[in-house]
């Protein structure tokens, strides 16, 4: 088991890679919008991989505002830039 968490954190860093570089070249503010939704969902999912290769749910309540956080960001910066182009 521990070759498969090994290879799910390996793929999770290489999309968190790829995420971090459209964060810094998105075009529109929508890409980076995105890319920071995206990238605290590859963290919970990390944590996730942590928890169960521990065996344990000690990261469980990290998992929860992690992703609490990310939703309501996302969902502020979305509105925000909505405004900013006119939508209602």
């Amino acid at each position: 088991m521990n070759v498969v968490h090994f290879v799910t954190m390996v793929l999770l860093s290489a999309a968190a890679l790829m995420t971090a570089l459209r964060l810094v070249r998105g075009p529109t503010e929508f890409d980076r919008i995105l890319a920071v939704d995206v990238l605290s969902v590859l963290l919970v999912s990390g944590i996730a991989v942590v928890m169960a290769a521990g065996g344990g749910p000690a990261y469980a309540t990290l998992t929860v505002v992690i992703a609490l956080l990310g939703f309501v960001g996302s969902v502020t910066a979305a509105r925000l830039a909505g405004k900013r182009h006119g939508a209602s």
